[in-house]
């Protein structure tokens, strides 16, 4: 037997693929370390005994090329708030490994703010870095001797980062995260704008007064939680206790044995009663900044969450059926005549076009330019009649704002203010007979500490809201 002889097999010629994942950045070609260096042990010079302070930390950060409100977490990272001044060789040591492992801003800005060995940012790493925007931002100079607000307004500021940077619903912020958002855009323009209300994305004031007060409407008797009843108070019993049930179920949020407290300098640990059947301040600035743009994708996700009851990653028929039956309950109570479910869902799925006959995902709702339409149809019959009294092209306009400056949330924002105010103003007139000042800022000044507020302890930071999986819904066009 013949036997067969083994071809030798050539060797393949290897090949090298260049590093295309940058987890800290991509590498610049020319940064001249030592001229940067060299630059800040200048500025420290200044300084007596080359010692910096949080005070000083404002010309430190302009040395090393940094926004002005990078200053705090700057100083806390190399350390100044155990001595209460950082020296010239410790911080030029942390910048210097900072500039040699961290090549774009997303990527310095996780390493100043996070705890040593992680990568990502968690709530409670915000803090420091906002308290600081409090003591020493222009336009939030009249909080100064109201300290028992500061951690009001700190605990909205959070929630709303991660409501808005937080895509992928972890309560964790990566780089990269950060890196498609545009919240270091907005730190940088605080040094800009010295009007805090005209960053109505993140810190107006403004958007926080409003949802406070809205929250303390609520919260009758003022243990910082809400229940069912308070919840279903919400804008005249608008939202349908069907849908008010889901949010309470967990579906949206998560309740820890473990919490923070917020100081005015810096976070505690410190016991938690967590209440059942109650949720916090916090998650009530994700249930209001929800429930009022119903156009962005981390409320399409809230609702999605909250609509689909079986959790299979669709809203079926039935699912659909079931939060309906409830407002043609309410319709009826008004003496109005519902529209039968099956026409209802012809228009919605003539709305929404899904993908798949028979189910509507998560990714058809993001396509949807009307998915405010679709949800208040289901769980607000406010909203549902005011959509009913348009005609459909007039909504159809609507949702072909994608280009629009100002968004459904900044106008209800608005709105709400202005009330909050002539309400004040007149409140002030009763009481001390004459005219009282409507400007915001000056108006804040001498009120911030009376309308529908008294010195409390301060607010706990909140249960993770965006501590829930997201894992098996079709959301993966936000990270394309």
């Amino acid at each position: 037997v013949q036997t067969k002889k083994e071809e030798t097999l050539q060797p393949s010629l290897s090949q090298n693929i260049p590093t295309f994942y940058f987890p800290r950045g991509c590498p610049k070609e020319k940064v001249n370390i030592d001229a940067v260096i060299a630059k800040i042990e200048r500025t420290f010079s200044e300084f007596p005994n080359e010692r910096a302070t949080l005070e000083d930390m404002g010309k430190v950060a302009k040395a090393c090329e940094c926004p002005l409100y990078w200053k705090g977490p700057l100083f806390y990272c190399a350390g100044g708030e155990r001595t209460g001044y950082v020296s010239v060789h410790k911080f030029v040591a942390m910048w210097r490994k900072i500039l040699q492992t961290c090549y774009d801003d997303a990527a310095k800005f996780v390493h100043l703010l996070m705890n040593p060995g992680c990568n990502y940012l968690v709530q409670e790493d915000f803090i420091p870095f906002l308290q600081d925007v409090v003591n020493s931002h222009p336009g939030l100079s009249f909080l100064k001797e109201a300290s028992e607000f500061h951690s009001r307004y700190i605990t909205t500021v959070i929630q709303r980062i991660f409501y808005t940077v937080n895509r992928s619903w972890s309560g964790k912020i990566t780089c990269n995260e950060l890196r498609k958002s545009n919240f270091l855009q907005n730190v940088a323009l605080l040094e800009e704008e010295a009007d805090i209300n005209q960053l109505t994305e993140y810190f107006s004031y403004e958007h926080f007064y409003v949802i406070y007060c809205k929250f303390w409407e609520l919260d009758t008797d003022h243990d910082l939680y809400i229940d069912r009843k308070d919840l279903a108070r919400h804008n005249d019993h608008a939202i349908s206790n069907r849908m008010i049930e889901r949010i309470f179920s967990g579906a949206v949020t998560r309740c820890f044995k473990r919490n923070f407290y917020l100081f005015p300098h810096g976070p505690s640990r410190g016991r938690k009663a967590q209440k059942d059947g109650k949720i916090s301040y916090a998650d009530f600035v994700w249930f209001l900044i929800s429930e009022e743009d119903k156009k962005t994708p981390t409320s399409i996700e809230y609702w999605f969450r909250c609509m689909d009851l079986d959790g299979d990653g669709a809203l079926s028929m039935y699912e659909l059926e079931y939060f309906y039956e409830e407002q043609c309950q309410k319709l009826d109570n008004m003496a109005i005549e519902p529209l039968p479910f099956e026409d209802c869902l012809c228009q919605m799925l003539d709305l929404v076009k899904p993908q798949y006959e028979g189910k509507i995902t998560l990714h058809d709702l993001k396509r949807c330019k009307l998915t405010n339409v679709f949800f208040d149809t289901f769980f607000n019959i406010e909203k549902y009649l005011d959509h009913e009294q348009k005609d459909q092209f007039s909504m159809l306009r609507d949702g072909e704002g994608d280009s629009q400056e100002v968004s459904d949330w900044e106008k209800y924002a608005a709105e709400e203010y202005d009330i909050l105010v002539a309400e004040e103003a007149a409140s002030d007139q009763w009481n001390d007979g004459y005219e009282a000042e409507l400007n915001p800022v000056d108006h804040q000044k001498a009120n911030v500490l009376k309308y529908q507020m008294e010195r409390r302890p301060f607010f706990e930071m909140p249960s993770h809201l965006a501590d829930v999986d997201l894992d098996e819904y079709d959301y993966e066009e936000d990270f394309e």
